[in-house]
C-alpha cells in the first residue's frame, strides 16, 4: 500500500502545477440525459415498457431513427493514434485526450455531441469493419490522426460503405481552411486563384487534400514536393496516391528540388516540417504568399518570411493568420447533418472555404485573411453554406 500511495503522490507532485493537466483531470467529457427520471411514469416512458413502442416503430420504419434517437446528431471521432498532432505514433490511449478535445470543440462551436473512439489496431481492414459496425450509433464519422497512406484508403472505403458523412479532418479540414486563407491572400495582393503558382511541401494527408481542393477551385499551377523532391511522372518510386499527384500537377514536368521549384513561385504551402532557407523565399515572386503550417516550429521563420512575402500564415495561435481546422470541421459536420447529407462532397468543402473567407469581409488585411478560431460566426456560416450545397447537389436523404 505504501508503494502505491507514494506513486500517487509522485504523480501529484509531477503534474500538480501544470494547468494543462488540471484541465484534463478525469477526462473532459460526460454523457448527460436530456430527460430527468423523477417518477415511475418517467421510468416507464424512458425505459421499459415505453421504449419498446419506439423501438418497434423504428424496426418497422428505420427512417424514424433520425427523429427518435440521438444517432443523427452525434459524431464519432475515430483514431488509431498513429499520427497525433506533432507527436506521431503514440497509440490509442495517448491519443484519447486529443479525441476528447475534438469532441469538446464539436460541442462548443457546432452544438453537436460527439464520442471519441480510439482503436487498438492499425490494420486497415479491421479499422474499416469496426467503424462500419458501430456506424448505426452515429450521424457522422470524423477520422482523426490516422497516418498516411492508410488514411486515404480507410476514408475512401468508409465513404463507399456508409450513408452518413465521413471526413478525415487532418486532410480536409486543413484543405478547407487553406483554400479560404489563400482566396483572401490572393485578394489582398490583387490576384485571383487562377493567377497563382503554388509549391506544396509535403505529400502526406494534408498535402494531398490541399492539392486536390486547390485544383478543384481553379488554382493556376501547382507542384508538390516530398522528401525526394518535386513529384513528377518520371519517378519510379510513387505510391498510387503520389501517382495521382504526378498525373494532375506540375504541368512543366519539373524534376528538381522543392527549393528550386520555389524560384518565381507565388505561394509556398508548407505541410511537412523541416526548414526552408531564406534564399529560397527571397527567390519567390514579388508579393508572394507564405503559408508555413508546421507546429510548433514553422518551416519558414515568420519574421524572415515577412521580409519578402506580402502575406504570411502559420498554424500557431500566437501569430496572425492562424490556419486552424476548428474553423472548418464543426460547421462542416453541422451543415451536413442538418441537411441529412449522406456524404461530404468536394463542392461542399469548397462552399465551406468560401464561407470562412466571407466572414472576414471588408476587414480583409495582410494580417487578417482568416477569422479567429474563436469567432462564433464561422461555424454558423459554414454550416449554412454546406447544408445549402448538399441540398443543391442532392446528396441528402
Amino acid at each position: 500500500m505504501g508503494a502505491e500511495t507514494g506513486s500517487t503522490e509522485d504523480s501529484a507532485d509531477r503534474f500538480g502545477h501544470d494547468p494543462a493537466f488540471a484541465v484534463h483531470e478525469g477526462g473532459k467529457l460526460t454523457v448527460r440525459p436530456t430527460r430527468g427520471i423523477a417518477s415511475r411514469e418517467d421510468l416507464a416512458l424512458t425505459y421499459t415498457p415505453g421504449v419498446a413502442r419506439v423501438s418497434s416503430a423504428i424496426a418497422a420504419e428505420p427512417a424514424l431513427a433520425r427523429r427518435f434517437t440521438w444517432a443523427p446528431r452525434v459524431v464519432a471521432v475515430v483514431s488509431d493514434g498513429t499520427a497525433v498532432l506533432g507527436l506521431g505514433d503514440i497509440g490509442p490511449s495517448a491519443a484519447l485526450p486529443v479525441m476528447e478535445g475534438k469532441a469538446c470543440l464539436f460541442s462548443e462551436f457546432a452544438g453537436l455531441s460527439s464520442v471519441p473512439v480510439v482503436l487498438s489496431t492499425t490494420d486497415v481492414d479491421q479499422i474499416v469493419e469496426t467503424v462500419v459496425a458501430i456506424a448505426p450509433s452515429f450521424g457522422g464519422i470524423n477520422l482523426e490522426d490516422i497516418s498516411a497512406p492508410r488514411c486515404f484508403e480507410i476514408e475512401e472505403r468508409l465513404r463507399e460503405r456508409l450513408d452518413i458523412p465521413v471526413m478525415h479532418d487532418d486532410q480536409h479540414g486543413t484543405a478547407i481552411v487553406v483554400l479560404a486563407a489563400l482566396r483572401n491572400a490572393a485578394r489582398v495582393t490583387g490576384r485571383g486563384l487562377g493567377d497563382l503558382r503554388v509549391v506544396v511541401a509535403g505529400a502526406g494527408a494534408a498535402g494531398v487534400a490541399c492539392t486536390k481542393i486547390l485544383l478543384e477551385a481553379g488554382i493556376g499551377d501547382l507542384a508538390v514536393a516530398d522528401s525526394r523532391g518535386v513529384i513528377h511522372t518520371g519517378r519510379d518510386d510513387l505510391t498510387p496516391v503520389k501517382r495521382w499527384v504526378a498525373d494532375n500537377t506540375n504541368r512543366a514536368g519539373y524534376a528538381g528540388t522543392m527549393v528550386g521549384a520555389l524560384e518565381g513561385a507565388d505561394v509556398y504551402l508548407g505541410l511537412s516540417g523541416g526548414s526552408v532557407p531564406e534564399a529560397a523565399i527571397a527567390a519567390m515572386a514579388p508579393d508572394c504568399i507564405v503559408f508555413s503550417l508546421a507546429n510548433p516550429t514553422p518551416e519558414v521563420d515568420p519574421e524572415m518570411a515577412a521580409r519578402y512575402a506580402a502575406v504570411v500564415a502559420t498554424g500557431r495561435s500566437d501569430l496572425p493568420n492562424q490556419i486552424n481546422n476548428v474553423l472548418a470541421f464543426p460547421g462542416v459536420f453541422r451543415g451536413a447533418i442538418d441537411a441529412g447529407a449522406t456524404a461530404i462532397t468536394e463542392q461542399m468543402k469548397i462552399a465551406a472555404a468560401e464561407a470562412i473567407a466571407g466572414v472576414v469581409g471588408d476587414d480583409l488585411a495582410p494580417g487578417y485573411i482568416v477569422p479567429s478560431p474563436l469567432d462564433r460566426r464561422v461555424a454558423t456560416a459554414v454550416a449554412e453554406a454546406v447544408a445549402a450545397c448538399a441540398r443543391t447537389e442532392d446528396v441528402t436523404v
